[in-house]
């Protein structure tokens, strides 16, 4: 068989990538997944046979080049191996976020005319063929797990091992046709479909080439010096392009091992047990980790208590120069050390993080403070700055230059340009084709000379050339004093005590800043416990006038640190509530991916933001919502509202 196209200056498409693998490293581990408590675990040439019978198999099953497959379920080697073959067929793979309900999925199945989807278990089996009727387009599901399946009418549900089987056995009869599928591969061929999360509208497919994959995967792993004998923890939404890149693109490109776990809830055992040498998360996961960190001290003794809180002020100090390489006394390295052998190194090992070389966050800002902490403890994370459209990188944090208030420099083959308005501009060979169906939207994103609008506002600092993000421009704007309004910036800082989940900002062309919180059932919850406070739910615990008195001194503590920041200083919160229900993605409020839907929070709650500012002590209010089963009911509450300790803001200070 051919290598899929594969040129004197490298290989032209992620199959041929595989196909060098198979070769290269053809017995190293290239995807490990646990099952049943037990790691199995396939070699790139192990890994190349399985995906080449899946497409010998689609083509058995008629797939067209052109054609559409979607992907749904958690993270498994079985799923990155279908978006691979896909694309040995000539198709295009589209994974869509497997938590997405059946509602959401039909947009995306009829918006790209999928004819085939492949499926994790049951659960996405039911959502296709609850939306099936409304889909011209579809055609046939592949499912791998066949549990709860045996009655369901198969005349279009085909068992995965089933579809590889009958690929192996028409082998030698469909092999000419798949090699010359895969021959016509190249640089401009599409090699996936990833959906924008949707968080102004409806989500937008943006089409990647594979050059966009294979250019920025080759640059970003020479960036970070990554390596074939890295390993990966798979676990993100497999349709978010950071997780395609990392756990597709980079790992093709360097041959790296992609770990995936066993479940959502394991998660966290499988991270210890890999210790995965190269690691990626979203503020929001190293936010948890870091809030059951602290209620695990909680519960510690005294005296473990203040040894924690002596070492980690200590590596707080020192922590990052070291990491740095920067010059640290002989003490402090001598004392450090010691902390490394009673708090650090433990504390590393229960997180997973013992092994990380090169640790990165983005999807959104991170706390400075949650940024550092991690920092503090020896381990190289860093920030970087990307979107789908860039197929993930723009900007990135080199060693030694790393920052909690900036995302880095350019990435390798990068131009940025801050337009008049502060927006964000980039070009580079990661800039994705088009938005499918959509020539009006990629019109508007993306202009004749292949310059990108982020939609981000930001800078970029003179002398260092790192770039600082303020906001998303949107929601970038200006108080009634025409100080400058960037609502995340405080919602990051207030998401730094465990007890905060979210927080979402109000006060463009206001006179104050108003906050919406919700609280962290998790971490409150174990203090509600620990102080035998019994209550009954959510709404319950949130209303506690303990817990109240609690998030009014995180809000102040925020307010001061805020009023110290000339250019957002204004941005202090005034008055708050402490919202009845979790913001939730069912409902609407959040996107897959978590981030906050400002103008759908603001229309579904006007009642409570009126009141935080025509002076009332408390609203009542009525709010419809999603359960499980995907039934409507609602939620009625009596919220308090409660006025938090502002801070003279550092221009005033000056002006005394």
């Amino acid at each position: 068989m051919t290598k899929g196209h594969e040129r004197a200056d490298g290989p032209q498409s992620v199959p041929a990538l595989l196909h060098r693998n198979a070769v290269k490293f053809a017995n190293a581990p290239a995807y490990r997944e646990k099952e049943f408590g037990i790691w199995q675990s396939w070699t790139w040439a192990q890994t190349l046979e399985e995906v080449e019978a899946l497409a010998l198999g689609l083509l058995d099953m008629g797939a067209k080049e052109g054609d559409f497959i979607a992907v749904i379920g958690r993270n498994r080697p079985k799923l990155y191996w279908a978006m691979v073959a896909a694309e040995m067929v000539g198709a295009i793979p589209v994974p869509l976020y497997q938590d997405a309900n059946a509602e959401e999925m039909a947009y995306v199945l009829g918006h790209c005319g999928a004819r085939f989807v492949i499926v994790g278990d049951q659960e996405q089996v039911d959502k296709v063929i609850e939306v099936q009727d409304g889909l011209p387009n579809f055609e046939q599901i592949i499912y791998l797990d066949p549990r709860g399946l045996r009655k369901y009418d198969h005349s279009k549900l085909h068992e995965y091992d089933h579809v590889q089987a009958a690929g192996r056995a028409k082998r030698d009869e469909l092999l000419p046709e798949l090699t010359a599928r895969q021959d016509k591969l190249d640089y401009d061929s599409i090699c996936v479909m990833l959906y924008t999360s949707g968080t102004t509208g409806k989500p937008k497919g943006v089409v990647l080439s594979n050059r966009n994959v294979i250019e920025t995967s080759k640059s970003s792993s020479q960036f970070d010096d990554l390596r074939q004998t890295d390993d990966i923890l798979a676990y993100l939404p497999m349709a978010w392009v950071g997780d395609f890149i990392f756990s597709v693109g980079q790992a093709m490109w360097t041959g790296f091992c992609t770990n995936c776990p066993e479940s959502a809830d394991t998660m966290q055992t499988d991270l210890r047990e890999i210790g995965p040498t190269y690691y990626f998360a979203p503020p929001r996961v190293f936010e948890t980790q870091l809030t059951n960190v602290m209620i695990r001290m909680e519960d510690a003794s005294p005296f473990k208590k203040r040894l924690f809180d002596y070492f980690m002020a200590h590596a707080r100090k020192v922590g990052p120069d070291i990491l740095d390489g920067k010059p640290v006394g002989q003490w402090d390295r001598i004392k450090y050390k010691l902390g490394e052998l009673m708090i650090y190194g433990p504390l590393k090992n229960t997180l997973g993080l013992s092994r990380v070389r090169v640790g990165y966050t983005a999807g959104e800002a991170i706390g400075p403070e949650i940024f550092d902490f991690y920092r503090s403890l020896g381990i190289n994370l860093k920030q970087l700055y990307g979107q789908t459209e860039a197929t993930v990188f723009i900007t990135a944090q080199p060693d030694g230059e790393v920052r909690s208030d900036t995302v880095g420099v350019t990435c390798p083959g990068v131009e940025l340009r801050i337009a008049e308005n502060g927006e964000v501009f980039y070009r580079s060979p990661g800039v994705f084709v088009e938005y499918y169906k959509n020539a009006e939207s990629t019109a508007d994103t993306k202009d004749a000379e292949g310059w990108v609008a982020t939609g981000d506002a930001g800078f970029i600092e003179e002398g260092t050339g790192h770039l600082r993000i303020i906001d998303r421009a949107k929601d970038v704007g200006q108080m009634a004093d025409g100080s400058l309004f960037a609502p995340k910036y405080v919602e990051n800082k207030l998401k730094f005590f465990p007890n905060i989940l979210e927080a979402v900002v109000f006060g463009n062309k206001r006179d104050e800043c108003t906050a919406f919180i919700n609280i962290d059932l998790t971490a409150v919850g174990n203090w509600a416990e620990r102080n035998n406070i019994g209550y009954a739910s959510y709404q319950e615990l949130a209303r506690h006038p303990q817990v109240m008195d609690t998030i009014q001194s995180h809000v102040e503590e925020v307010n001061k640190s805020v009023a110290e920041d000339e250019m957002l200083s204004g941005c202090q919160v005034h008055r708050f509530v402490v919202l009845h229900k979790e913001l939730d993605a069912d409902d609407g409020e959040l996107t897959r991916t978590r981030k906050v839907r400002r103008r759908i929070i603001e229309e579904k709650y006007d009642d409570i933001i009126a009141a935080l500012y025509d002076g009332s002590k408390s609203v009542s209010t009525v709010t419809e919502v999603t359960y499980e089963d995907g039934r409507k009911g609602s939620i009625k509450a009596t919220l308090e509202i409660r006025e938090a300790k502002t801070w003279p803001t550092a221009q005033k200070i000056a002006a005394q």
